[in-house]
């Protein structure tokens, strides 16, 4: 479940209310009746809907109209979901990405691009430009930012900046508030220790309820 309830069609504004229409059909309450044309629950709009002025700034500059290649966009921002572990932006991107004529090759070498060679010089810069903003906390090195300095313009290469930040933010902010795709139970924990000695469950989802039952004849050090 999300951290955060949703609200209704009853309790938004009129604008607010306009946006549901949009996204989830005309009339339709996106909390009693959930589901978007993409197959997410929608929980995205319904829970930030209780801070309009968030909801309005995340739209207030559109990716989609952005002066900028949408396959290069969708190359960095499928890469951003990926990079920043959020399965929400990282589907939704894969399928925006194929819309927008992303080679079906190229989407499945997203997560092992460093040994892909599918890319182009510009892509591989791109995707790189991506590693360095999320996982080096924007430590981008020279040569990467050469690459792109090559294929794009300042305008573009500032675009894409800021979209790949937007969309770690949409990464990050659904995994904490357990949003959409990414409302799943913590995936570290520990995993107890059987009855008798078997393989444990460890792919069950109930460990992180912490409903599993707790083996007190078997209390022993684990081998390693």
């Amino acid at each position: 479940m999300p951290r955060i309830e949703g609200l209704s069609r009853a309790e938004v504004s009129p604008e607010i209310r306009d946006r549901y229409d949009e996204i989830f059909g005309v009339g339709r309450d996106p909390v009693t009746e959930p589901g978007t044309s993409t197959g997410t629950p929608g929980n995205w709009w319904t829970v930030w809907a209780r801070v309009p002025g968030v909801l309005s700034a995340f739209s207030a500059y559109s990716y989609r109209t952005a002066p900028i290649d949408p396959r290069l966009r969708e190359l960095a921002l499928i890469r951003t979901g990926y990079a920043r572990q959020s399965q929400f932006v990282f589907s939704q991107h894969c399928k925006v990405g194929r819309k927008v004529g992303l080679e079906e090759a190229k989407i499945e070498a997203i997560p092992c691009w460093t040994l892909a060679d599918v890319f182009t010089s510009l892509e591989r810069a791109v995707l790189a430009y991506v590693d360095g903003q999320i996982l080096e906390g924007g430590r981008v090195h020279d040569r990467v930012f050469a690459a792109l300095k090559e294929g794009l313009s300042d305008e573009e290469i500032l675009i894409l900046t800021y979209l790949i930040n937007a969309y770690a933010l949409h990464a990050t902010s659904t995994r904490a508030l357990r949003l959409e795709y990414d409302d799943v139970p913590e995936r570290i924990v520990e995993i107890p220790v059987p009855d008798t000695p078997r393989v444990q469950p460890w792919l069950e989802t109930s460990w992180s309820s912490g409903t599993y039952p707790v083996s007190t004849s078997a209390q022993k050090e684990p081998s390693s």
